[in-house]
C-alpha cells in the first residue's frame, strides 16, 4: 500500500501526538503549513482551548506583507511569541504536526525562539 505525502504526514502526526500534549503550564505550539499560508497556534489540550493564533493570512490583513516563505514563516513565529508572552506564556511544547523539521517549519520555531518563547 503506497501512501500519499499527506497520508504519511497524518500517520507521523498520530505518533507525535501520542507523546506530546499541551498543559496549562506548558501549552502546545502547533504549526500548520499549506501551499498559500503558514498557521501557528498555542493550544491548552487539558482545557481544549486555543490560547493564541496567527498566520501569514492574518498578518497580511493587518498591514504587514507576509508571504508563505521562510521570511513569512519567521514573522509568524515572532508574532505567535508576542501573543503568547502577552498572555503570560513563556514555555511551550513544539508540535511540528508531522512535518519534517526544516524550511518553513523550522523558520516558525526559530522566530518563536527569537521572540522569547522557550521550548
Amino acid at each position: 500500500m503506497i501512501l500519499s505525502k499527506n497520508e504519511s504526514r497524518k500517520r507521523r502526526k498520530v505518533h507525535i501526538r501520542k507523546k506530546i500534549s499541551g498543559t496549562v503550564e506548558r501549552p502546545r505550539l502547533v504549526v500548520f503549513r499549506s501551499n498559500l499560508h503558514m498557521y501557528a497556534q498555542v493550544v491548552d489540550d487539558a482545557a481544549g482551548a486555543t490560547l493564541a493564533a496567527t498566520s501569514t493570512l492574518a498578518l497580511s490583513k493587518g498591514g504587514e506583507k507576509a508571504a508563505c516563505n521562510k521570511a513569512g514563516a519567521e514573522l509568524v513565529g515572532k508574532e505567535i511569541a508576542r501573543l503568547a508572552l502577552e498572555k503570560g506564556i513563556r514555555k511551550v511544547v513544539f508540535d511540528r504536526n508531522g512535518y519534517l523539521y526544516h524550511g518553513r517549519v523550522k523558520a516558525v520555531a526559530d522566530g518563536a525562539r527569537e521572540g522569547g518563547l522557550e521550548f
